[in-house]
């Protein structure tokens, strides 16, 4: 078993990391993961949660709002649709994450009202889990 993967996170503004690791904790839409090196590949929707990557450094923790993992037993890679290191991750932040998801449980029906009240309660979560009340 090899001792480290490639690990690289990306988000639509900016690269975030592009490094070594070896273990990636990835809040997955189907559950929680972790992804080390030579992980069986697999392809996964993430909710928002916090993404937390071990390496040399230590770890580090990244409050991410979705996207997508692809893991291979080379490396893992993560396109976030927002992602920011929790040190950084603001009140103001989660406030307009929370207004945005809102809105969008305001016109939801059906099958779209439960996925916008889960991604509500996973944001909650989230901020649960940096220190910021939603």
């Amino acid at each position: 078993m090899a001792a480290s993967m490639q690990f690289n996170l990306v988000s639509p503004e900016r690269s975030l990391a592009s490094l070594q690791a070896s273990a990636v904790q990835i809040p997955g839409a189907d559950g929680d993961l972790t992804a080390m090196p030579d992980h069986a590949p697999v392809i996964t929707t993430l909710r928002p949660g916090v993404l937390t990557v071990s390496g040399e450094a230590g770890e580090t923790r990244y409050a991410v709002t979705g996207g997508f993992a692809e893991i291979t037993a080379e490396g893992t890679s993560v396109l976030a649709e927002r992602a920011v290191p929790v040190e950084d991750f603001t009140a103001d932040m989660m406030a307009e994450i929370m207004a945005e998801a809102e809105a969008v449980a305001q016109g939801a029906e059906g099958a779209a009202a439960d996925a916008a009240a889960k991604t509500l309660s996973d944001l909650k979560a989230l901020g649960e889990a940096v220190g910021i009340s939603a």
